[in-house]
């Protein structure tokens, strides 16, 4: 069976709707429905005739038509007879929500072993179980919490759901959206390098965010993430770094860490983009949706706050990128046209003069130098009308990183039309910076890719 099943189902089930709001059967069903599904939906309680306007049934056996996915959500001692029942109706995918499995000890583990053995007599593909669910944005499957439904182009696939989550919703708030998002629990059947597969295939999919902790075969997924990124960024946030680090994955989902150092050249050998918090995994996938790769290393820095700016010129250098110094032509273009207390270097500050004009005046001065391959626009303070200006310069062929800070309303409204145009902004030079490195180091390594195949 195609991973299809889990993001373009037809139909639903969800055994174990509840009734009671709050509850994950209740949320779950809601969530579903809330998010626009189109295909058909089952609500499964022996106990209940309808929940939110759906008729209810006794179990999947008594739905008369076929089902494609399972969303289980009923306590671990039960999840064995209803994939029994899930093997007698015919459905091909279980997403099982339901903990109290291998991560809770012995007595866990052998639900597990039996749910997993019915599943592979029957060819059921498991996500889960101690899961979080699946999200297909483009279909309106939230068979998850909480509900995000803007549609975007970053898939998801995580071990731990409460970090899926907080990256869909990050991307939802921003108005960038994610395409699919997988909380993976205990993986106990399709694993993060089968979805790494799949999604490198998927059209609608830009960049892949992976959050993981351990892997079952290593040599495969790092054959599978090699694949994949040469298709698409593959950004990587691993958990288990150090020994204490692993002694707590083992007891979050019973997975085994691995040797960080090996990972860490695996992963670079793979061109694996690696970061090393929750927010750097979701800036680089912003970074990776909508801006064009760097052709090279060299950067100016534009800003209206000095300490600003040499907060992003000490990032910018730290992570090997290039501040070169300000073409001359770029300079004497605009001695004229900016007041004499802006220092024409790199970084270029325009002070506490700055106004959107005087942006205005030095982005296109750079847009028209060579040498030039990104340019970190810092605002401070910002200003009404500067969210047009980075909208005209944005997508002209260099990349360009809009960063906004200390503007207070201001900052809110011209952040927010930046974020209707899906012009991607970031609230500190840091961010910005590890940003423009990891695609500087993608677009090197797809440039490395590209020489090695015409070898």
């Amino acid at each position: 069976m195609a991973l299809s099943s889990f993001f373009e189902p037809s139909s639903v089930a969800v055994v174990g709707a509840s009734r009671e709001p709050g509850k994950l059967g209740y949320e779950i069903l809601r969530n579903i429905i809330e998010a626009g599904f189109k295909g058909k939906l089952y609500p499964i309680n022996p106990k209940a005739d309808e929940i939110l306007g759906l008729k209810c049934y006794p179990s999947v056996k008594d739905v008369q038509d076929d089902i494609e996915l399972a969303v289980i959500i009923v306590p671990a001692r039960f999840v064995p007879s209803v994939m029994t029942d899930c093997a007698a109706k015919g459905v091909p995918a279980a997403a099982i929500i339901s903990g109290g499995f291998r991560e809770s000890g012995a007595p866990g583990e052998e639900l597990e072993r039996q749910t997993l053995e019915i599943a592979k007599r029957a060819g059921i593909r498991i996500i889960g179980p101690n899961c979080q669910g699946v999200n297909s944005t483009f279909v309106g499957l939230c068979a998850s919490w909480p509900l995000v439904k803007v549609q975007g182009p970053i898939s998801i696939v995580s071990q731990s759901g409460t970090i899926g989550a907080a990256l869909g919703c990050w991307a939802a708030d921003e108005g960038i959206g994610i395409c699919k998002l997988v909380a993976l629990g205990n993986k106990c059947d399709v694993d993060e390098t089968e979805l790494l597969e799949y999604l490198a295939e998927d059209p609608r999919t830009k960049v892949v965010a992976l959050y993981m902790e351990g892997v079952r075969d290593g040599r495969r997924f790092m054959e599978t993430s090699r694949a994949a990124a040469r298709r698409k960024p593959v950004v990587v946030l691993k958990g288990g770094r150090t020994a204490k680090g692993a002694e707590a994955v083992l007891s979050h989902t019973r997975s085994l860490a691995g040797s960080d150092v090996i990972f860490d050249v695996a992963f670079k050998q793979a061109g694996v983009i690696r970061v090393l918090d929750v927010e750097e995994l979701y800036d680089v996938c912003k970074g990776f949706a909508h801006l064009p790769l760097p052709e090279g290393d060299d950067v100016v820095i534009v800003t209206s706050s000095g300490g600003s700016g040499i907060l992003a010129t000490d990032a910018c250098e730290e992570l090997g990128l290039n501040v070169v110094e300000l073409p001359a032509n770029v300079r004497h273009s605009l001695e004229d046209k900016l007041p004499p207390e802006c220092i024409l270097r790199n970084p270029l500050d325009l002070t506490g003069s700055a106004t959107s004009q005087m942006y205005d005046e030095v982005l296109t001065a750079l847009s028209a130098a060579a040498g030039v391959h990104s340019v970190i626009a810092i605002v401070g303070d910002p200003m009404p009308g500067i969210a047009d200006v980075i909208a005209k310069h944005f997508g002209g062929g260099r990349t360009l990183i809009p960063v906004m800070l200390g503007g207070g309303r201001a900052e809110i409204e011209e952040r927010a039309k930046l974020q209707k145009m899906r012009v991607p902004v970031y609230s500190s030079p840091v961010r910005a910076a590890r940003t423009l490195a990891a695609l500087v180091k993608y677009a090197r390594s797809r440039k490395s890719q590209t020489r090695g195949q015409n070898l």
